[in-house]
């Protein structure tokens, strides 16, 4: 395909519409996105900080309709600004050209992303702007980094008389990402009405999370799997609040006692359930055993 020079300057957004794939596809976007590194290859590049510009667009496939403005069908901005803080934080970087070609693998690893465009300029090396720019598409890239996909979760249940505090190291330095499923701390009064009765038991696991990780400000609460998955890769330790993933499942468990969310989560993510000094799964009554879990 022939592109007239000027093009060649334009902003990637513009540029992947001169670009046309076959089809139109829709797209999302990061412009302006400034980060303060050591990068580059020359010695007086090192040991300095210097600004990087990104910008960058994604083309993506159809969403799963109905959208139900559920942040799980659609590709998050969170993957484009992760993926340029995990390329970041791997090594120290020489090239422009290798941090492009990570961040857009890393991209191009959600199902969704067929085509994205990474423009990456130095702010601070002369008078104007240094930079490269490349288009790459999903099936031009190799193995795709595990970090998006893939993640099998522990899945962690925490009785309450637990004290959290002697636990999250630990959690912090285990091998896979843990999850942790909190005993549920509320009564609620049932109802003549079923749904209700469901609606009132997972508002009551809700409140066990956000009751867990007020406790500790290390934790977070996350209740779906693009959060999972962004809490993950902050490597923050997560609990889950179930009430949004089991009621949008197609196929949610048959009741909300501990043991049913525990293995239908494990299920739905790959991942293992233990047990924190409580009959669940895998029984784990000091840190030492849960280290020796892989």
């Amino acid at each position: 395909m022939t592109v007239e020079p000027s093009a060649h300057f334009l902003h990637p957004i513009e540029r992947s519409s001169v670009l046309r794939p076959t089809g139109v596809l829709d797209r999302i976007s990061l412009r302006d996105h400034i980060v303060a590194v050591e990068i580059g290859a020359f010695e007086v590049e090192r040991a300095v900080t210097q600004r990087l510009s990104f910008n960058v667009v994604v083309e993506v496939s159809d969403v799963q309709k109905p959208l139900d403005d559920d942040v799980d069908k659609i590709l998050s901005y969170d993957r484009v600004t992760d993926a340029i803080s995990i390329a970041l934080t791997r090594s120290r970087v020489n090239l422009l050209e290798t941090l492009a070609e990570d961040i857009a693998t890393l991209i191009l690893a959600a199902p969704q992303a067929q085509r994205v465009f990474v423009r990456i300029e130095k702010l601070d090396r002369g008078a104007g702007k240094l930079g490269v720019e490349i288009v790459r598409e999903a099936l031009t890239v190799g193995e795709a980094y595990s970090d998006w996909s893939g993640l099998a979760p522990l899945i962690v249940a925490v009785p309450n008389h637990l004290s959290l505090s002697e636990w999250v190291s630990i959690f912090h330095t285990h091998a896979h990402p843990v999850l942790l499923l909190p005993e549920m701390c509320l009564e609620f009064g049932a109802t003549q009405d079923e749904i209700a009765n469901q609606r009132l038991e997972l508002l009551a696991w809700d409140s066990a999370a956000w009751t867990l990780s007020s406790r500790n400000e290390h934790v977070g609460v996350v209740g779906s799997r693009t959060e999972m998955e962004w809490g993950f890769g902050q490597g923050r330790v997560n609990v889950w609040a179930p009430m949004k993933q089991v009621l949008d499942s197609p196929h949610p468990p048959q009741s909300f006692d501990a043991e049913r969310l525990a293995f239908w989560l494990a299920k739905q993510q790959a991942g293992q359930v233990v047990g924190l000094d409580c009959p669940i799964g895998v029984e784990i009554t000091d840190p030492t055993q849960f280290l020796d879990l892989s």
